[in-house]
């Protein structure tokens, strides 16, 4: 599949192994930027693209930065519409005990481009049976 973008750094989404799904995607600042814990912050990147309609693209934490710093994203995996166009942003939140800097090319997150299906509901004042039915969560066990 190819996808349109504009890049204001130059620089371009990327996967980094054969088999990986997402493509790192960095940030694109002209100071560095702290993020004490508990602080959020929208960071630029720099990207514009243009999705296929019944296409999305999705933003997800690093888990490096995950693991090792406790940046995570707010809304924990950002959704981009085909429709917009706008400049993509990443809603960075700092859940460590530390100050994190971020500066200029770090990456930041990773971009997956998703096939979704738009439904329409069925209304009905009732549901199938199944084993489970209305279990919630840790009906199966852990």
């Amino acid at each position: 599949m190819e996808i349109k973008i504009i890049s204001k750094s130059g620089d371009f989404p990327s996967y980094k192994t054969e088999g990986a799904a997402g493509m790192d995607i960095k940030a694109l600042i002209k100071n560095s930027v702290t993020l004490s814990p508990g602080e959020r912050m929208l960071i630029p990147t720099g990207l514009y693209i243009e999705i296929p309609v019944g296409y999305e693209a999705q933003i997800r934490a690093r888990s490096g930065l995950a693991l090792n710093h406790g940046i995570s994203l707010v809304n924990g995996i950002g959704t981009i519409d085909s429709d917009y166009r706008g400049e993509i942003g990443v809603i960075l939140i700092n859940l460590g005990k530390k100050d994190f800097t971020i500066n200029n090319g770090d990456r930041i997150a990773q971009i997956i481009i998703g096939k979704y299906e738009r439904i329409t509901w069925a209304h009905e004042e009732e549901l199938s049976d199944t084993e489970r039915g209305s279990g919630g969560f840790g009906h199966t066990g852990f």
